[in-house]
């Protein structure tokens, strides 16, 4: 049975007739191209319009230009950006996991057939599974449950609080503190379920911290916790803003830097040694920032935060870029509203970065990120996720932004 969601394919075969078709690897649009699927497997990659058999379905994208599955390393799937600080205080899990239904299908119908959650109350490991079951719509979910901060750090959700509530277990769940409790919160996160281990390796912007750029973990306590995610067969994310946090999370083996909006010629350096990617989230700078703009949306000491970052980030990409380092496309969405991922091909290509290389990074790269070889690109024996656009994204970026065809796992999802 197929999911109540898609279109049940009862044909042997589903032909794609591509008037233009993006190779990621080789950076090259090809035209005329037909691409065949079985099950949930792409078969075969074919110049010009093949011709089906009578049991095969033929899908017509020839006036449209197809890609791979777009990734997004970087979201938040439980939430979006809100006025509303009480949130948090009056929603209980059942009011988070319906509210990040909505928010599921909007990512999957915007052209992202693939995201890494990187924080949450652990709705978002539900979320996953219900989408794997086909119980509901949504991307494939990469997600780190609930991230780790340290004491007072951009995580520590008691910050701010009256001292009784400072101190509340629950509350300060995702905190830990020296090397022993950084490797247990590890292994309890594994035991949760989750895919991927996410810190907060400085300090942040939309906490409330004063300093939203210190290093926050020692670099001894970075490195336990990549070491026994290892161990588990999980990679770590970090986010981490100021430049020390950012050394000393690289030089731990991270993974992954996540928005780096203070990298200096240093850091660079250091992250294309150890071929760290960099994962940049310019539409959340830009999207703080003009949050900020209005009155008491946010708490001052978050407001002038956001101003300081979202004047930055944007140019700190375009130097990270053109320094060498490896880029993972990632937007934070869910600071922003939820289907406006695309956004962020438009201020990568503003920065200097060509669109195809923006795709890339939006598919072989996240795809070598996640750690996943069978997504990132159309060719014969990946995964069969599969959009496409009105109009052609390198003479007009915005065409990412107008997505008519979807197609996840073979399954597809949305066909205008």
């Amino acid at each position: 049975m197929g999911c109540l969601f898609t279109q049940t394919l009862l044909a042997q075969k589903t032909i794609l007739h591509c008037g233009q078709l993006i190779d990621v690897k080789q950076l090259q649009v090809q035209k005329e191209m037909s691409v065949i699927i079985e099950g949930n497997k792409i078969t075969d990659v074919v110049k010009g319009y093949a011709k089906p058999s009578e049991k095969d379905n033929v899908i017509d994208l020839s006036a449209k230009t197809v890609m791979p599955g777009l990734i997004d390393c970087h979201v938040h799937m439980e939430h979006e950006t809100s006025s509303n600080r009480m949130k948090p205080f009056i929603q209980n899990e059942a009011d988070v996991a319906f509210e990040s239904l909505q928010y599921a299908k909007i990512t999957l119908l915007s052209g992202f057939t693939t995201v890494r959650d990187v924080g949450g109350s652990g709705v978002n490991i539900a979320l996953r599974n219900a989408i794997n079951k086909k119980l509901v719509m949504g991307p494939r979910i990469y997600t780190s449950g609930r991230a780790l901060s340290s004491t007072g750090g951009h995580g520590d959700a008691t910050n701010g609080l009256r001292n009784d509530l400072m101190h509340n277990h629950e509350l300060n769940a995702d905190v830990v503190n020296g090397v022993e409790e950084c490797r247990k919160a590890v292994r309890q996160r594994y035991k949760d379920g989750a895919d991927v281990i996410k810190i907060s390796a400085t300090g942040g912007v939309l906490s409330l911290e004063k300093d939203g750029s210190g290093a926050q973990f020692t670099e001894e306590e970075i490195r336990a916790i990549v070491t026994t995610a290892k161990d588990y067969g999980m990679k770590v994310a970090a986010h981490a803003h100021g430049a020390e946090g950012i050394k000393r999370a690289v030089r731990a083996g991270v993974a992954s830097i996540e928005h780096g909006t203070y990298l200096d010629e240093e850091t660079i350096e250091l992250m294309k040694k150890m071929g760290t990617y960099h994962v940049p989230t310019i539409i959340a700078g830009k999207s703080v920032a003009d949050s900020a703009k209005k009155p008491g949306y946010f708490p001052d000491i978050i407001a002038k935060k956001a101003t300081e970052v979202g004047s930055v980030i944007q140019g700190t990409f375009a130097k990270s870029y053109k320094a060498g380092v490896k880029i993972a496309f990632g937007t934070d969405a869910g600071v922003y509203a939820h289907g406006k991922n695309w956004l962020e091909f438009v201020y990568m290509t503003e920065a200097g970065m060509p669109v195809l290389e923006c795709i890339k990074a939006a598919t072989v790269n996240a795809a070598d990120l996640l750690g996943n070889d069978q997504l990132g690109a159309i060719e014969k024996g990946k995964i069969a996720d599969v959009i496409a656009v009105e109009g052609d994204p390198v003479k007009e970026v915005k065409a990412m932004g107008n997505v008519k065809f979807v197609m996840k796992n073979g399954e597809i999802f949305k066909n205008e």
